[in-house]
């Protein structure tokens, strides 16, 4: 416990981006990433920061994926670049939906 709270005193709080799921929701429903962040919390707890950071490292990862989806959106630009690739050597013509020249509706 700090002796002077100066983070309380200013009216900020630095520490609330580490722990922002654990936070209370406002629909009172645990947020998407809470579990991965409790796991990566329970392992990490007295352990230390240099230890927790090498032994815990899994746990970390799987809750920065889910929290910023790194990895998700790598795939995604790959599978794009790859039927752009496809488009322009004439193997694959997608559908008329996909190009914006769809039916017209009633």
């Amino acid at each position: 416990m700090p002796f002077w709270g100066l983070q309380k005193q200013l009216g900020i709080d630095v520490d609330t981006f580490l722990l922002r799921q654990s936070m209370p929701q406002p629909q009172g429903q645990a947020a998407v990433c809470h579990a991965f962040e409790r796991e990566w919390v329970e392992c990490g707890h007295g352990l230390g920061q240099t230890r927790a950071r090498r032994e815990c490292q899994l746990e970390y990862e799987d809750f920065m994926e889910c929290m910023k989806r790194t990895k998700l959106t790598q795939r995604l630009r790959t599978i794009l670049e790859q039927r752009d690739r496809m488009i322009k050597q004439g193997k694959y013509t997608p559908p008329e939906h996909h190009m914006g020249k769809e039916e017209p509706r009633p």
